[in-house]
């Protein structure tokens, strides 16, 4: 039986027409250039005028329409969103259940692209987390009909109302796709996100590959294995792709994972991941 084809393009560039961009340039910096992934950037022309952007300050990217599609899927070719949405949905309807069931978490949803996928697979319960609010402006400017809320909070000190808020929202599924590591979810704010979903629940995440290697020091290798280790999560499907290029053209791979939440995590779980943020 042939495998469905999980990186498309559709979702994102049929938005990107609706998106009135005033971007008219983006050169990347010089291949000769050793830049790590966290410190990419590229040089953009908006109305006229020339300014540096490093990929990283989200901020920045989401205030100008279109340019986060600009820059990492028609010059980077990132394919994760709608891999991560692709994936989830085989997994689902694999085990006998209905995508359009499922009430989304989105983690880290950033501008949109998430739950652009989502919500276009029949998904109409996605409620986005995110802890920086020009994302929050720049998806309810560019999808404003995705998410039944959007959120901007630190899931890493969340007030009490707010945790409520969220709970309230009853997902049972809990995304994050291109967000963990390199600073932007840590391990604390993961295993948060795992514990606002139901039991039992869906999670569909990704992360670079080096995140989950013996030698990792972000906190995300040990998480993983202890979560399945000590039977909070089942792991459905794993597997190793190519999220995007570089800025000097390598293949980034990262791994996509779906699994099933068993059981609610337990105290010592967050209070050790806690501990590990607080230092």
């Amino acid at each position: 039986m042939p495998q469905p084809q999980l990186a498309t393009d559709t979702v994102w560039r049929k938005r990107l027409e609706d998106i009135e961009s005033d971007v008219s340039e983006i050169r990347l910096p010089n291949k000769a250039d050793d830049l790590g992934q966290d410190k990419e950037w590229c040089e953009v022309e908006i109305n006229g005028k020339r300014r540096r952007i490093r990929f990283h300050d989200y901020g920045r990217v989401f205030e100008v329409p279109g340019l986060y599609e600009q820059i990492f899927y028609e010059e980077l070719e990132c394919c994760s969103p709608s891999y991560i949405a692709n994936l989830l949905q085989s997994v689902v309807q694999e085990y006998g259940e209905n995508l359009g069931d499922l009430r989304v978490l989105d983690l880290g949803a950033g501008n949109g692209m998430v739950g652009d996928e989502l919500h276009d697979r029949g998904i109409d319960s996605i409620v986005g987390v995110d802890i920086i609010p020009e994302a929050k402006e720049a998806t309810e400017r560019d999808r404003p009909e995705v998410y039944e809320d959007y959120r901007v909070a630190d899931l890493t000190d969340c007030p009490e109302p707010e945790e409520h808020t969220l709970r309230q929202a009853d997902a049972n599924c809990l995304t994050t796709v291109a967000a963990c590591g390199f600073g932007d979810i840590p391990p604390l704010a993961f295993a948060k996100g795992l514990d606002l979903i139901s039991t039992p629940g869906w999670l569909a995440f990704n992360i670079k590959e080096d995140f989950l290697r013996e030698r990792d020091t972000s906190g995300f290798s040990r998480l993983i294995r202890r979560l399945s280790h000590d039977g909070f999560i089942q792991m459905l499907c794993y597997r190793r792709y190519q999220h995007r290029v570089s800025v000097t053209g390598e293949p980034l791979f990262y791994v996509a994972v779906v699994a099933r939440k068993l059981k609610d995590l337990d105290e010592a779980i967050l209070e050790s991941l806690q501990e590990a943020e607080n230092g």
